[in-house]
């Protein structure tokens, strides 16, 4: 891939540029706990973005997306903004630098990515963090990685149209090999977990079940009122409670009474799945895989029937994974749709993904898409 970035640059440009590289990112647990202020717990995988870049000397970015085969030139004030949506992620990131007085000028590149598309490995993220990184090191900006995440977050907010958490630029800037970023959503304090499946003898697997469902930005808001309502009930008793996160299940039960039966089953999920993140990180440091894989199953039962955000596609692939063994198997994401992610004993690999293709196409009419991940290193220069 990167010598293909850096042919299609030659041919437009007629020079050479400085090469950088930024991931996506997959979640192991802790799955719609950022909004209600608890834990999340990402790494960098081995797909992502990868560019490069010239100053040009002029006010004009002139860029060129090799995967859409498409070239965009802009300048770089607020009323310069392009029209084609991937350029928009490169402008946004370029406006929310001169933002915070970073002094940048036009340039001249080049990109291409591998990250698969609407899998929920966060494309987005992987191509905001490319350029907040390359930007900052070709200007000597000296921005330090929070800030880049947050640029990236901003671009999304301000010029995506897309109002996400910090997660994914996160995991895209602050990724290392080996390692999972246990994120605190509220301190934004963060620590590294060892995290080396292929050591300890098992393989990570995402399963693409190749559907969207169009219930996920009204579901999505009406999961998160169900929390809100829970956390003002709670708050009458214990006015300390600012997040789900603050609560535990005795508060819960004291305020079933109050809350309708939906919002108490949501606040049930959220409130344990916040708890499994904290065992998982504890298992991890033990090299304790079998409890990571049963966390897992826990979070995938939770979101399936509590939080009801998995669909029948979903709940198939997790059930073959536990026919088949499988350690650990869950939704990965949002839900309605995507992927799940599976800890794999590598003896156990082959027959789990021949069983998983042959029942799943049988019964929904096409393929599920298979990705190999390796948990790996953020956002850097390729040199």
């Amino acid at each position: 891939m990167e010598e293909k970035i850096r042919n299609k640059f030659r041919e437009l440009f007629n020079t050479t540029g400085n090469v950088y590289t930024s991931p996506g990112r997959i979640n192991l647990i802790g799955e719609h706990t950022d909004y209600n202020g608890g834990f999340v717990f990402p790494g960098a995988i081995d797909k992502g973005m990868i560019a490069e870049i010239k100053p040009n000397g002029t006010g004009v970015v002139r860029a060129f997306s090799i995967d859409l085969n498409d070239y965009a030139e802009f300048g770089l004030r607020e009323e310069d903004a392009p029209k084609a949506s991937w350029a928009r992620y490169i402008f946004g990131v370029c406006r929310e630098i001169i933002k915070r007085g970073g002094m940048i000028q036009g340039f001249d590149t080049t990109f291409a990515g591998d990250v698969p598309l609407g899998a929920g490995m966060s494309s987005s993220a992987a191509l905001e963090s490319t350029y907040a990184f390359a930007l900052n090191d070709l200007y000597q900006l000296g921005i330090d990685k929070f800030e880049l995440a947050k640029i990236g977050q901003a671009t999304e907010h301000n010029y995506c149209g897309v109002n996400c958490g910090i997660m994914d630029q996160f995991a895209s800037v602050f990724g290392k090999a080996g390692h999972l970023i246990r994120l605190d959503c509220r301190s934004l304090e963060y620590k590294y977990y060892p995290f080396d499946p292929e050591a300890a003898g098992y393989k990570l697997v995402l399963l693409d079940s190749v559907v969207k469902h169009e219930l996920a930005s009204s579901a999505y808001n009406k999961r998160r009122q169900s929390c809100e309502h829970v956390v003002e009930a709670i708050r009458c008793h214990h006015p300390e409670v600012e997040y789900l996160r603050d609560a535990d299940m005795n508060m819960l039960n004291e305020v079933k009474a109050d809350v309708s039966a939906e919002d108490y089953m949501r606040a049930e999920y959220v409130i344990e799945e916040i708890q499994r993140v904290l065992d998982v990180c504890d298992a991890l440091v033990k090299g304790d895989y079998e409890t990571v894989g049963e966390k897992m199953y826990g979070t995938h039962y939770g979101m399936s029937k509590l939080y009801e955000v998995s669909c029948e596609e979903l709940d198939y692939l997790n059930d073959i994974a536990k026919e088949c063994g499988v350690t650990g198997s869950r939704v990965m994401g949002g839900g309605f749709g995507g992927c799940t992610i599976n800890l794999v004993k590598k003896d156990l690999y082959d027959a789990f993904v021949k069983k998983a293709f042959a029942d799943y196409t049988v019964k929904f009419g096409h393929e599920p898409k298979l990705y190999d991940v390796v948990i790996s290193d953020g956002a850097r220069r390729l040199h």
